[in-house]
């Protein structure tokens, strides 16, 4: 590997420098009692908020837990020490709250026209058709 040289670490630092201006990250964050939501303040001028049902770990979280928010990480992320919970601010925006998992086991709760024709449909034909056994 070859040694910095000036010119790299200045290219490196303008790269950091243009990332700060350009990535989404927290100056602050809080608990809103009345909205039941989690609002963060971004250093570009926007906000955003989410309701902490939605993500993995704070759905079950008290009001005292999910006061204890705080930034870490340059503002690229979200931590909550009595909860041992920590997220990234690029991945909220970008909807992940939690793991594929998680976000599945949202996916299924949603209610849409087109999930309750197919539950209408699958009901006049007696029900969800049966898993059929794969045999070798």
């Amino acid at each position: 590997m070859a040694d910095p040289t000036d010119a790299n670490l200045d290219a490196a630092l303008e790269r950091g420098r243009k990332a700060r201006l350009d990535e989404p990250r927290a100056l602050s964050a809080r608990y809103d009692r009345p909205s039941g939501r989690i609002v963060v303040e971004l250093a570009n001028g926007c906000a955003f908020a989410f309701p902490p049902a939605l993500v993995a770990g704070l759905d079950a979280a008290d009001e005292a837990g999910l006061a204890g928010v705080e930034v870490i990480g340059s503002g690229y992320g979200l931590h909550w020490e009595a909860l041992d919970i920590d997220l990234s601010i690029p991945g909220l925006l970008a909807g992940a709250f939690g793991t594929a998992r998680h976000m599945a086991r949202l996916a299924g709760r949603t209610r849409s026209p087109a999930k309750a024709a197919a539950a209408r449909v699958n009901g006049a034909r007696g029900g969800r058709p049966r898993k059929v056994a794969a045999t070798s």
